[in-house]
């Protein structure tokens, strides 16, 4: 097991009801690392990256964030407003967090539904650091 694998364990361990974890470069579009309480078909987890990417760096988003920065006068050519994603789905709960050192990589983690949503905000941006000193 990778450094990387252990901190996302360890993150998991960490957060309220978390199924899963994930640790995804949306540059490469390499899922890094990911651990399940589950088993999943292979193509599905190839495709959290793929989805990943596209949330944060799709092209309506980055039109986007980039008429945010047009709207406020930045020059930035690529600015990165969003930084958190939550999805509900029918039983789970999704949290895609941007890190801040490394701005094309974010977290994934997967609680069930039932969990409380600010302890799981609040566990996970606390888990990020220990995630990305793995790296």
């Amino acid at each position: 097991m990778s450094t990387l694998d252990n901190a996302i364990a360890v993150a998991m361990k960490s957060i309220p009801e978390c199924v899963a974890g994930a640790y995804i470069d949306m540059t490469s579009g390499m899922l890094l690392s990911c651990k399940t309480l589950d088993t999943h078909p292979q193509e599905v987890l190839d495709m959290v990256a793929a989805v990943t990417a596209d949330m944060f760096e799709g092209p309506s988003i980055r039109h986007i964030e980039a008429a945010f920065a047009k709207s406020r006068g930045e020059s930035n050519e690529r600015p990165r407003y969003f930084q958190e994603i939550l999805v509900f789905s029918t039983n789970l709960l999704h949290v895609f967090i941007r890190t801040k050192k490394y701005p094309e990589h974010v977290a994934v983690f997967v609680t069930t539904r039932d969990a409380n949503v600010g302890m799981v905000l609040a566990k996970s941006r606390m888990a990020m650091d220990g995630v990305v000193a793995a790296l």
